[in-house]
């Protein structure tokens, strides 16, 4: 059976992408795509862009079984709001969430399922993994955190530097975390270094490195194009398109 899928955001970077995605997906159809911006574009892949104050007829009329986002905090919110009242399970690549984001967006999944992950690449759940058995494994090693992407990426640090922060935390005795330096600033006992730097058409790197005892260890992911992030976005879809409503992660993807 094939399964509907919606797309929000539909002519950004990620947008386009997904849309391809979906075409290349044996299990998947786009049944609907949104913009919240009029655009000179009719389609994109072979798919009607719609204005996304039609949102909820669309959710209504075409009866998608999940809507896959990759826009904004703001707007994230809303097309989840709106996918909660409508029974449409959602999956949302969406960064830059403050605490009280993350809580509402955790309301809607009382009543739908919803995964919400800061990257769909399989290599950076790989990465998450094994980041914090190195830091178990080199207790006292300094750490520090570099993130790279485009030059029109707003949130800084991206939504996956964060994860591997956490990770990195959870398992390790750390003070806290350090965004850049500048002047005099020797490196404090404890502390996590993280720098992100934006430039060019860069898709997106990740680099730990853990540093001590005369050694160092890097730990990196380098994705290349935007097509893994948008696949596994896609292969979330189908997987909980069949989810009870709750909250979930990629990595439930990617252990099932």
């Amino acid at each position: 059976m094939t399964i509907g899928v919606g797309v929000t955001g539909a002519t950004g970077r990620m947008g386009r992408a997904v849309l391809a995605a979906i075409a290349d997906h044996a299990a998947c159809e786009a049944v609907f795509a949104v913009n919240r911006t009029p655009v000179d574009e009719e389609e994109v892949g072979g798919v009607e862009i719609e204005s996304a104050a039609e949102f909820d007829t669309l959710l209504r009329e075409r009866e998608p079984a999940v809507v896959i986002d990759f826009t904004g905090p703001d707007s994230a919110l809303e097309y989840a709001t709106r996918c909660a009242d409508a029974g449409v399970a959602f999956v949302t690549g969406t960064t830059g969430f403050d605490e009280d984001d993350l809580e509402a967006l955790r309301a809607a999944s009382e009543d739908v399922p919803v995964l919400h992950a800061p990257n769909f690449a399989r290599g950076v759940q790989a990465l998450v993994n094994v980041v914090g058995e190195a830091v178990r494994n080199l207790p006292g090693y300094d750490v520090e955190v570099v993130e790279t992407h485009h030059n029109g990426k707003r949130d800084a640090p991206s939504g996956t530097a964060n994860r591997l922060l956490e990770e990195i935390e959870a398992n390790g005795d750390f003070a806290g975390r350090t965004h850049g330096r500048e002047g005099d600033q020797p490196r404090e006992a404890g502390e996590i270094g993280v720098h992100a730097l934006r430039a060019g058409d860069v898709t997106g790197e990740h680099v730990v490195l853990l540093a001590g005892n005369h050694e160092e260890v890097r730990l990196t992911h380098r994705a290349e194009d935007r097509g893994v992030f948008a696949a596994g976005a896609v292969d979330a879809a189908a997987w909980i398109a069949e989810r009870k409503a709750g909250w979930y992660d990629f990595a439930d993807v990617i252990d099932e």
